[in-house]
């Protein structure tokens, strides 16, 4: 993903917060904490991802779908992998 260079920091640290977040998942578990509480922590990983996951889709929309420099046929192809990685994403 080599268009992201320009804020590839701020994705790797997102990405550095979801792994603390499911680490804090585990930790939940096997301290036996209540129910609610590891459940609070699964909604937030979640909510996490989601973000990341809206975040990169928007990147990959930008340079593979709407940029002008594509030919139509790249942004074919860029439309076509995006709608897969969604069917997949919203099951």
């Amino acid at each position: 993903m080599a268009h992201i260079g320009t804020h590839r920091a701020k994705i790797v640290a997102h990405i550095h917060r979801i792994a603390g977040q499911v680490a804090a998942i585990e930790r939940s578990v096997t301290s036996d904490a209540p129910c609610a509480d590891t459940l609070d922590l699964v909604a937030a990983v979640r909510g996490a991802v989601a973000g990341l996951m809206d975040e990169l889709v928007e990147d990959h929309l930008r340079a593979h779908v709407a940029a002008s420099v594509l030919t139509p046929e790249e942004r074919k192809q860029g439309a076509d992998g995006l709608a897969v990685v969604l069917r997949r994403y919203v099951r």
